[in-house]
């Protein structure tokens, strides 16, 4: 598997822990979709339509055999699996799923831009992310994932929920 990605993943309705775990089983029960690395869990403030529940989100890395457009169709098959229904923009959701970067390319087409257009301005990805890979680049940023953290402004509405290590040690994962 020659592709490497990485994931966002946020849940604000039902059960949002199994919400997110459902994703990553289904996600990687593709032959062609490697879970290589996640991150903890995070709970976050509501960003944009803030007048619902909190998120828990996260990250994953992937490696995979699937070009960029046939992640995203897998994404989104797997949110509409998962009962995503798009009716308010930035509103409650089951699942969420979020191509943030693909190996280190720009895509730019009308379904799928990659790295992802917002994401060096939102905590709740850039936490989680950094954890994971803070050397980490983004195609056409000049400073690694860290050092763009430090940046932010509204890290404080990004708190740990369930820790990748540590005590409470997350491990919804079976590969």
């Amino acid at each position: 598997m020659e592709n490497r990605a990485f994931i966002a993943l946020g849940s604000n309705i039902e059960n949002r822990y199994d919400n997110i775990t459902s994703a990553i089983k289904w996600l990687t029960s593709h032959p062609n979709i490697e879970l290589v690395n996640y991150s903890s869990i995070y709970e976050t403030d509501p960003v944009g339509y803030e007048d619902q529940n909190l998120f828990l989100n996260m990250v994953i890395e992937i490696m995979t055999g699937l070009n960029a457009m046939e992640l995203l169709e897998f994404c989104l098959k797997t949110e509409l699996e998962l009962g995503r229904k798009r009716e308010v923009r930035w509103g409650p959701r089951t699942i969420d799923l979020d191509i943030l970067i693909f190996n280190q390319e720009n895509i730019e087409t009308e379904k799928l831009t990659v790295p992802h257009p917002r994401m060096v301005e939102r905590s709740f990805v850039m936490v989680p992310l950094a954890e994971i890979t803070p050397e980490q680049r983004i195609p056409g940023v000049d400073k690694p994932l860290n050092l763009l953290l430090n940046e932010l402004p509204d890290k404080e509405g990004v708190r740990i929920w369930k820790r990748k290590n540590g005590e409470d040690v997350f491990e919804p994962i079976e590969s």
